[in-house]
Order: C-alpha cells, then sequence, then structure tokens
C-alpha cells in the first residue's frame, strides 16, 4: 500500500533541503524547529527511509533524500498547480461554457449581456449553438451543452424549466398588405382564407382557436431565411414570436394577435438532477437576471 504522502511535510522537507538548516527552514515557514523536525521525520517513516544525515550542523541529504528532492519539488508545483486552477474554477473566473438556444434569442437578447460577462470574466470560454427549440432540447439532453434559453418544445421529466420572458407572437405580412394597413390588432378569424406559410413556430397555435389555420396552410418552411424571402413577395402570410421578427426589414409589418393572444415562453432549460460548473452557474445566474429586466 502507498503511503499518504502530506504535501505540508514535503513543503517543510525541501525548504530544508534548499537552506541547509532546520532553523532556517522554521523561521521561513513561520513554524518552531521542533515542528519542522518532526513533519521531516514523520514523512522518513512513512517511506522508510532516511532523508537527511542524522548529526552535524548543516543539514546533508541521504542519497535516498536527494533522488526524492526534484520528486518532491515536482509534486508541489502539481499540487499548487491544481489547487490554483480548481479555486479559479471555484470563483468561475475560469472555465468553458456551452449553450444553446433559439436564433431569435441568440441574436436579440444575448449580444449584451453576453459582452458585459466575457469582459468581466476574461478567461472563461462560451460558446454558443443555435437551433430550434426542439433542437435546443435534444443538445441539452444529450449532454452536449450546459443549458439551453428557448422556450420548452416538449415535456420531459428530465429537463426543469425556469421562465424568464413571454414573447408575444403576431401575424407576419408584406408591409402593404391589407391586414398591415389596417393598423389594428387581429382576431384570428381575419386570417381565415388567407395563405399561410407555416414555420418552426407554427406549432405554437396548436391547441387555441388560431388552430385551425395550420390545417389549411399547404407550405411549411423551416429556414428563416427562406421564410422572409418568400413573404417579402407576397406568397402567404406567416406567424412568428415578436423577437424573431426580422424589424430591421421594412418590406414586412408584425401584427399582433389578440384572439387567441399566443406566446412563447422563453426560459431556461437545464437538465434535471446535474449540477452546472460554477461558470456555467455564474453565466446562467447573471443571464436570467439580465433577460428578465430586458424583457
Amino acid at each position: 500500500m502507498l503511503p499518504e504522502l502530506k504535501i505540508a511535510q514535503l513543503r517543510y522537507f525541501v525548504l530544508v533541503a534548499e537552506l541547509k538548516s532546520f532553523h532556517a527552514a522554521a523561521r521561513q515557514a513561520f513554524r518552531t524547529q521542533p515542528a519542522i523536525s518532526l513533519a521531516v521525520r514523520e514523512l522518513e517513516q512513512k517511506l522508510g527511509q532516511a532523508l537527511v544525515e542524522k548529526g552535524g550542523g548543516r543539514v546533508e541529504l541521504t542519497p535516498f533524500g536527494e533522488h526524492c528532492l526534484p520528486l518532491f519539488r515536482g509534486l508541489i508545483e502539481h499540487h499548487d498547480r491544481i489547487a490554483r486552477e480548481a479555486t479559479l474554477l471555484a470563483r468561475h473566473e475560469i472555465g468553458q461554457v456551452s449553450i444553446a438556444t433559439v436564433p431569435s434569442v441568440a441574436s436579440r437578447m444575448l449580444p449584451g449581456p453576453l459582452a458585459r460577462f466575457v469582459a468581466a470574466h476574461p478567461n472563461v470560454q462560451v460558446s454558443i449553438q443555435d437551433g430550434t427549440a426542439e433542437r435546443v432540447q435534444q443538445l441539452l439532453a444529450q449532454g452536449q451543452v450546459d443549458f439551453g434559453i428557448s422556450s420548452l418544445w416538449m415535456d420531459d421529466e428530465q429537463v426543469e424549466f425556469a421562465p424568464i420572458v413571454n414573447d408575444q407572437v403576431g401575424v407576419v405580412c408584406r408591409s402593404d398588405h391589407p391586414l398591415a394597413q389596417a393598423g389594428d390588432p387581429l382576431h384570428w378569424a381575419q386570417l381565415q382564407g388567407v395563405p399561410m406559410i407555416r414555420n418552426g413556430t407554427s406549432q405554437l397555435l396548436a391547441g387555441t382557436e388560431a388552430e385551425g389555420l395550420l390545417s389549411h396552410s399547404r407550405l411549411f418552411i423551416s429556414n428563416m431565411t427562406s421564410l422572409i424571402a418568400m413573404l417579402e413577395e407576397g406568397v402567404g402570410i406567416s406567424t412568428l414570436p415578436y423577437l424573431a421578427f426580422p424589424h430591421e426589414n421594412d418590406k414586412l409589418a408584425f401584427v399582433p394577435l389578440v384572439e387567441p393572444k399566443v406566446e412563447r415562453h422563453i426560459g431556461m432549460l437545464t437538465r434535471k438532477g446535474r449540477s452546472l460548473s460554477p461558470a456555467a452557474g455564474a453565466l446562467m445566474a447573471f443571464l436570467q437576471v439580465q433577460l428578465a429586466q430586458a424583457g
């Protein structure tokens, strides 16, 4: 069975070896000389070999002690390096964090808060994957990300969801479309007979009075760039959460759907029963506050 070596005893031995004196080592370590002598003696007993020659005023190492000295120095350096890194990790001053989120959150809600966090934690590396809410939940379940920021795609006993902001769903159409020109919030009945383009967020209408609009839609587009191009050409109208609407696009208009009022609930997704690393926990807590204030 290998002996359990105490770092403090190794430090004291190295000090004695370097200073060639128990008295000088005790003074530098702010310990008494008997305490230093006892530590070295206990170390020798654990190893079963003498490290220091007996007798004489000036300390001389035995051949065994000479051989062990560089090994002990290396062990102390390794210990201190690990201790420093573990301390920095605990203080979330270093680390790696992986997030999954939907594009609308990544582009509209995260840039400011994330820039502030990274500036305050320059040694924390953050990676972001964006995709559909379904993809976010898949990445989280597979353990590929630390946490997600999205709506809850489907109930999962292994996923905890903490809502942060509500994102209202509205109708998106060309700015010159009669629905946009009216300038009033819309009732779902006003959309009947209007060509509807479904997209990845259309399932938010499921279970509402407007669900029937989906069954009459003959076009589905999952890619946002393609969807916007079709809407710009007047192929039809669609529904999107407010955050997903391209506000910089003056060809399109967002008209709130008030009856039924449909909202996408955006929040933090984590794996139930799994702890986050200090860095991931710090970032998630920071973003929860920042996004709630922005919302």
